[in-house]
């Protein structure tokens, strides 16, 4: 069980898990969730971290069928740039392996923006913490439970 689970047991949170064969070969992992699960990718949300100009490290939350928008994250939290961490820092700050990188149950909670997009949806699909393995709850939920803010952040590929 991951953190990510244990978390939404503890606070008995509403969610479904959906699990699917992880392709090995496959490293677009949104992309790869939706398609497997059968869900459009606005529906799928990726987990980024970044690094701001103030080596403050912040988790973007974004549709897989967009791109996190550096100078929106980074007007977001209050910082002149942003740009993407270390697969290194972000491995050992989230306690999860990219591909695997779930919002919650991170090892240290940090500042948390989600894309205004997942407002629109009733439920929507994060990874629950290990590649091949995502979980559905409703955004509000998602947004409780991390403490985060809904800005735009993303733009349309």
């Amino acid at each position: 069980m991951t953190p990510c689970i244990q978390l939404l047991k503890k606070t008995k949170t509403v969610y479904k898990l959906h699990q699917y064969e992880h392709d090995a070969s496959c490293n677009s992992y949104g992309e790869e969730a939706a398609q497997k699960l059968g869900v459009v990718q606005d529906r799928v949300f990726k987990t980024l971290v970044v690094v701001s100009d103030k080596n403050e490290f912040i988790v973007g939350i974004v549709a897989v069928s967009s791109k996190l928008n550096m100078k929106s994250m980074a007007k977001a939290v209050g910082a002149k740039k942003a740009a993407m961490a270390d697969t290194h820092d972000v491995e050992k700050i989230t306690g999860y392996i990219l591909g695997g990188v779930s919002p919650l149950g991170q090892k240290k909670r940090l500042k948390t923006i989600i894309d205004e997009s997942a407002k629109e949806f009733e439920t929507i699909f994060v990874s629950a913490g290990k590649r091949g393995l995502d979980v559905e709850l409703s955004a509000k939920d998602l947004q409780e439970l991390l403490q985060a803010k809904f800005e735009n952040i993303a733009t349309q590929d």
